[in-house]
């Protein structure tokens, strides 16, 4: 094993078509294809040394100090003529072990993700606050990425994305954008929020909503007349808000709940399903809401649980829950019937829908 290098696992990685690769001491080298995750036994198993040398050997120095430091570290990396990855470098069970995503040298667009059409309605809001949801490794940064270029090809504006790391390198078009790495361009993530506001954005990505401060900040910039671009780990659209109000006292959730439903503008969940369609790997199953009156009002009345509804009602103004999205995905042959029954909230309801039998919110059947 002493002759590989992590950029020939990386280069196989490529070849497979594989979305990740997993490493850790004494298991074999581990690929995630089409969403499964594929143990590769004709290669040889790593010791504790050959993987942390193997690993440190393409880390910056700022890079080996911050995991000896911290036991974790997050960057991104490129080797040319095989591809960009953004790496995940972590103690477990007090061994170095390595997780890596590659990412496409190209930046992604609606089509080749397979977004609803509906979605490329964000690229042209002039403010407010747009949140993609969903599980670690449902797609939230290609989304996003397609979001950002988008408004890159139509808008005359400022995009200032603050990322960590950078994953996708834009190109400047219409829009100018400037990428800000943590730990590289800016020393922290408070620090990246504290300045941004006097760079002149139009545009902003924090990235990864993960506290208090960066829900305040993302708020009230969409208030003062920027669109403000952020991602959340829940699964849902009832829940993102739940989500946000717990990073608050419960005694700011009522001004908070005024606050989302003022400046949230959408709210896109998704989680990413293997598709049976020739040439397509995986495919996201998506939740689409758009603010209107009636969300805004529930919102503010802390009635989460009737906004699935509101959304189910909304399908002129381009939202849908997942029901709708898994019933377009079966039908337009972009995954099965059986993946999509298992990965639907109601199994039942949709294999109705799918044999042509709807229910009414009264209970009624409608064939």
């Amino acid at each position: 094993m002493d002759g590989i290098h992590l950029k020939d696992l990386l280069a196989v990685m490529e070849s497979m078509n594989a979305s990740d690769i997993h490493l850790q001491a004494g298991s074999p080298v581990a690929y995630r294809i089409k969403g499964e995750i594929e143990k590769q036994t004709d290669l040889p198993i790593m010791t504790e040394e050959q993987l942390r040398n193997m690993i440190f050997e393409v880390l910056t120095e700022k890079d080996k100090k911050a995991f000896e430091e911290m036991g974790t570290v997050d960057t991104a990396i490129s080797f040319p003529g095989i591809g960009r990855f953004r790496m995940s470098v972590f103690l477990q069970r007090g061994s170095i072990a390595l997780a890596a995503r590659r990412i496409s040298n190209k930046i992604p667009d609606f089509e080749t993700l397979h977004l609803p059409e509906a979605s490329k309605k964000i690229t042209n809001f002039p403010n407010g606050l747009v949140l993609v949801t969903g599980p670690t490794g449902c797609g939230k940064s290609s989304t996003l990425a397609a979001i950002i270029n988008g408004i890159n090809k139509i808008r005359k504006c400022h995009i200032m994305c603050i990322e960590d790391p950078i994953e996708y390198l834009y190109k400047n078009e219409v829009a100018i954008i400037n990428q800000r790495e943590i730990g590289i361009d800016v020393p922290s993530f408070k620090d990246a929020l504290k300045y941004v506001v006097r760079q002149d954005p139009d545009v902003i990505l924090v990235g990864e909503i993960r506290d208090k401060e960066t829900v305040e900040f993302a708020l009230q910039a969409a208030e003062t007349g920027h669109l403000v671009f952020g991602t959340l780990h829940s699964s849902n659209v009832s829940q993102t808000i739940g989500r946000i109000l717990n990073f608050f006292p419960h005694s700011e959730h009522l001004s908070v709940r005024r606050a989302i439903a003022s400046h949230l503008k959408a709210v896109m969940s998704q989680m990413l399903l293997p598709s049976c369609k020739e040439g397509v790997l995986l495919v996201p199953a998506v939740e689409l809401m758009f603010m209107n009156s009636t969300i805004s009002r529930l919102i503010v009345e802390e009635q989460d649980e009737k906004i699935i509804k509101a959304i189910r009602a909304g399908r002129t103004e381009g939202m849908q829950d997942f029901e709708q999205s898994l019933y377009f995905l079966i039908t337009n042959g972009f995954i099965t019937r059986e993946v999509g029954l298992e990965h639907a909230e109601n199994p039942q309801s949709l294999d109705m829908k799918l044999r042509g039998i709807s229910l009414t919110e009264e209970g009624g059947i409608i064939t």
